[in-house]
C-alpha cells in the first residue's frame, strides 16, 4: 500500500516528466488529472509545490503528437486556473492569516509574506503577474482575499491572467515542444522554463536585498 501511495505522490510531483506515460495509460481521464493538478496548484495554499508552467508546456507538446485535443486542453486548464484562484480568494477572504498561526509544515508563512510584498507592490495586477511566478502564484489570490480586494476586479484580473498563462504555455508546448532539439533535451527545457518562471521573484529578492 505504501508503494502505491509513493508512486502516486511521485506521479503528481513529477507529472510534467511522466505525462506521456500518464496519457498512454489513462487516455481521456488525463484531462481530469491535468485539471485537478492545476486546480490544486493554484487553488490550495498547501500545494504550491505541484508543477504548473512545466506541466502545461508538456501537455501542449503532447497535443502536437495528437494524443490530446489542444482545444479541450486549453479550455479545461483555463477553467482549472480560474476556479483555483477563485477558491483561493474566498479561502483568504474567510480564513485569512489565521491558517498560518499554527505550526503546520504545509503552510509556510514566508510564502505568504512574499506574496503579500508582491501584491502590495503591484496591486490588482499582481493577480496577472503572479501567474508566472511559482509559489507566489498560489498565494497571490489568497492575499487578495485577505485584503478584501473588490471581487469584480479580482474576477477580471483572474480571467485575464488565467487566459494569458494557459494559452502562452499550452501553445508554446504545441509549437515548440516537438522540435527535434527540444525533444532531445526536453528535461533541460523544462528546467529552463522553471528557472525563467522564478526569475521575477529572484529579481525582486535581489532588489530588496540591495535596498536593505
Amino acid at each position: 500500500m505504501s508503494e502505491i501511495i509513493k508512486d502516486l505522490v511521485d506521479l503528481f510531483l513529477h507529472i510534467d516528466k511522466n505525462l506521456v506515460a500518464v496519457v498512454a495509460s489513462y487516455g481521456g481521464w488525463s484531462y481530469l488529472i491535468l485539471f485537478l493538478v492545476i486546480f490544486m496548484e493554484t487553488g490550495l495554499v498547501v500545494t504550491p509545490f505541484l508543477p504548473g508552467d512545466s506541466l502545461i508546456f508538456a501537455a501542449g507538446a503532447i497535443c502536437a503528437m495528437g494524443s490530446l485535443s489542444i482545444y479541450w486542453l486549453t479550455a479545461l486548464l483555463f477553467a482549472a486556473a480560474f476556479l483555483g484562484d477563485t477558491v483561493n480568494y474566498w479561502i483568504g477572504h474567510f480564513v485569512g492569516p489565521k491558517a498560518f498561526e499554527g505550526k503546520n509544515r504545509l503552510l509556510k508563512k514566508e510564502h505568504l509574506l512574499k506574496a503579500q510584498v508582491f501584491y502590495d507592490k503591484h496591486g490588482g495586477k499582481a493577480i496577472i503577474l503572479a501567474r508566472f511566478v511559482p509559489i507566489v502564484r498560489t498565494f497571490a489570490p489568497f492575499v487578495a482575499g485577505v485584503g478584501k480586494m473588490d471581487y469584480s476586479k479580482f474576477i477580471f484580473y483572474n480571467m485575464i491572467g488565467g487566459i494569458i498563462w494557459v494559452c502562452l504555455f499550452v501553445f508554446s508546448g504545441f509549437f515548440f515542444g516537438n522540435l527535434p532539439l527540444v525533444k532531445e533535451n526536453f528535461h533541460n527545457v523544462i528546467i529552463v522554463i522553471i528557472l525563467i518562471s522564478v526569475l521575477p521573484m529572484g529579481w525582486e529578492w535581489y532588489k530588496s536585498k540591495k535596498r536593505g
